[in-house]
């Protein structure tokens, strides 16, 4: 039986809604032990993600296809570089995550594995070997911090089953005594919730996606061996992921941002990739709403010159995600699969999940096909382009959502903007996951976690959160045309409500409207529309993070934004009486200011104060330059006109 904590957590999933909407969690969805017992394999090596069949198609393929053999080639220069270093150690640099050497471990296990499967190269094997002997003889795998016990746990279970044929029986029975000693047997008290580990089986984050996942794979390495513990482990996993994954309905979003939905969605997929090889069955996991169409986010969330929307603690990264190849087979979506091919590292899943295309080749324009706007709710965010496949392209993104969120920062109503192969206004993501009370007491002390920090108003500044960290937002309004597009927001609960802390409640926070609109007007410009209505007299600021020069013109309504060789317009069109400022990229004076919180070089914040509002709308432009001048059709084209009336 699976833990009563877990089928207290998923009955109550099924009788709730959450925050962010319906979930496709019943209490018919439980999975009981003997609906898997039947499935656990008695032998027969390799079963995880690929078959021996699997495997020697690739081998074939791997000398025929001109992208497996390019990526090929990449990751043959990746294991070379790894028969150079010494195996890893034991460390754990910041007192509480072996994270990065299980990261290695695994990283080096999967190259040398499947390059050993390809090639049949001894140096790859020996390799393989001297790292998991190394890993095997860790003192444990660190399940204090249990992602670190995950992510190990996958790299042995990869490197058992992989190469099974290749190891002594005296090998077999040390790595899989280390599955099962330093992964399986921590992971079950995790799920009796017997132990004080972090809680990763209840949880809706990505904790629960990549602990689940990486043990979920250490036992379907060892199910014939271990069949009772790894029943048990697969009941509770499969069970268990499924609160995770109910955060992607309706639509495949996330709450947490693209740089945690690559990491959670790595380890789901593997695992139902792996449950699907092993067993013949993800019982259900891949039919839950919203997953079929996730593949779509990193998509969207990327600019036109490859940078994604960074929201959340994430910063500015490339996302390069193998299991959208995964996703692509699984759920006949071929726009999944050309994204990662035209932004692959390579990684060894790439070469393993890649199929080529029917036509052969892939088309040069390879996401012209889709719409050029998307709203993805529940995770209440939305993104804006005037075209796909040119960098210089229009990019706008919208963040509503959840300030509760795991990994979340006061960031309701930020923006992001590209233009011209430049991001100009840009989230600067997270901060130092060891500064103290970064998880508790101090995260709204950070300035990159406030709201002063993002690209987001700021009203009645002071040493409290400048948004309530209760507060959600929904996206009430979302238009895609093909010469107009728009989203809006209603962001008063961040701002009209009392903080349920007592330590920063104060009449800051009472009975206040604010509702941010972005539109694109002919999809040559954008504009920032804020409705302020509130009780009494506020002081109001408005920012946008950048990494521009700002030159504001005598009037203080204008300033031209520049990056190398291109720039930017940014106009206030109201209020009358509304300037811009440029500030360093660090908090109010009035604002905390805690130590060791990381500085921002290179940035800098346009800003409009706004002192004693009570009623009023602002509204700034944002208009690319061309090398002729200001974009006039843009301008003109722009009225000002409230939001209902959009």
């Amino acid at each position: 039986m699976f833990s009563r904590t877990l089928a207290a957590t998923l009955l109550y999933l099924a009788t709730s809604h959450l925050a962010h909407g319906s979930i496709n969690v019943r209490e018919y969805d439980i999975l009981p032990q003997q609906d898997i017992l039947p499935n656990l394999p008695l032998s027969g090596h390799p079963r995880l993600l690929a078959s021996q069949s699997d495997f020697e198609q690739l081998k074939i393929r791997a000398a025929s296809d001109p992208i497996l053999i390019a990526w090929h080639q990449k990751l043959k220069v990746v294991g070379d570089q790894a028969l150079l270093e010494p195996p890893s150690i034991y460390d754990i640099p910041d007192g509480l995550r072996l994270l990065a050497v299980c990261r290695q471990v695994l990283g080096r296990i999967e190259t040398l594995a499947l390059l050993y499967r390809i090639d049949g190269d001894q140096k790859y094997l020996d390799r393989a070997r001297a790292e998991l002997d190394a890993a095997a003889n860790f003192k444990d795998w660190n399940p204090r911090h249990f992602l670190d016990t995950a992510e190990m746990t996958r790299a042995f279970a990869i490197g058992y089953d992989w190469l099974y044929d290749a190891w002594t029986p005296e090998e077999r029975v040390r790595w899989s005594t280390a599955i099962v000693e330093k992964g399986l047997k921590p992971g079950l008290m995790c799920y009796h919730g017997t132990t004080m580990y972090q809680n990763f089986p209840n949880v809706e984050n990505n904790w629960n996606q990549v602990c689940n996942g990486g043990i979920g794979l250490g036992a379907l390495a060892v199910a014939d061996l271990e069949p009772a513990i790894s029943c048990e482990i697969l009941c509770n996993a499969i069970n268990s992921i499924k609160i995770s994954m109910a955060g992607f309905a309706p639509a495949g979003g996330t709450r947490e941002g693209p740089s945690y939905w690559n990491y959670g969605t790595d380890y789901n997929v593997i695992f139902m990739a792996a449950l699907k090889t092993a067993l013949g069955s993800d019982f259900g996991l891949s039919s839950m709403d919203g997953f079929k169409d996730t593949g779509q986010f990193p998509i969207y969330m990327t600019g036109p010159f490859g940078l994604a929307y960074n929201y959340a603690d994430a910063s500015e990264y490339r996302i390069h995600a193998p299991q959208l190849l995964w996703l692509a087979g699984n759920y006949s979506q071929p726009e999944f699969m050309k994204f990662e091919v035209s932004t692959a590292l390579p990684k060894p899943l790439d070469l393993l999940w890649y199929r080529t295309p029917v036509t052969g080749t892939l088309p040069n324009q390879l996401l012209c096909g889709l719409p050029l706007d998307k709203y993805f709710p529940g995770a209440e965010v939305t993104t804006f382009r005037s075209s796909w496949n040119n960098r210089n392209a229009l990019f706008v993104g919208l963040k509503a959502g959840d300030n509760k969120v795991a990994h979340g920062h006061l960031d309701l109503g930020s923006f992001l903007v590209d233009a011209l192969g430049k991001r100009w206004a840009v989230d600067i993501g997270g901060d130092d996951y060891n500064l103290p009370g970064y998880w508790s007491t101090n995260r709204w002390t950070y300035y990159r976690l406030r709201a002063e920090g993002h690209n987001a108003l700021v009203i009645d500044p002071g040493l409290g959160p400048d948004q309530d960290p209760n507060a959600e937002a929904k996206i009430t309004r979302f238009v895609s045309t093909p010469t107009n597009a728009f989203a809006i927001t209603d962001l008063s609960s961040a701002y009209g409500h009392p903080l349920s802390d007592v330590r920063y409640a104060s009449d800051a926070y009472d009975a206040i409207s604010v509702r941010r609109g972005i539109k694109l007007p002919n999809r040559k410009s954008v504009v920032i529309e804020d409705e302020i209505s509130a009780g009494r007299p506020r002081d109001v600021w408005w920012f946008m993070q950048t990494p521009a020069s700002v030159v504001i013109d005598q009037t203080g309504t204008s300033a031209i934004l520049t990056q190398d060789n291109v720039s930017m317009m940014a106009r206030i069109a109201s209020p009358a009486n509304a300037k811009f400022t440029v500030m360093d990229a660090v908090p109010l004076p009035q604002t905390p200011h805690p130590l060791k919180q990381t500085a921002n070089p290179g940035l800098r914040k346009l800003a409009v104060h706004l002192e004693n509002v009570t009623d009023t709308r602002l509204v700034v432009l944002l208009i690319p330059l061309d090398a002729a001048g200001i974009l006039q059709a843009a301008v003109k084209d722009v009225t000002i006109v409230p939001l209902d009336e959009w």
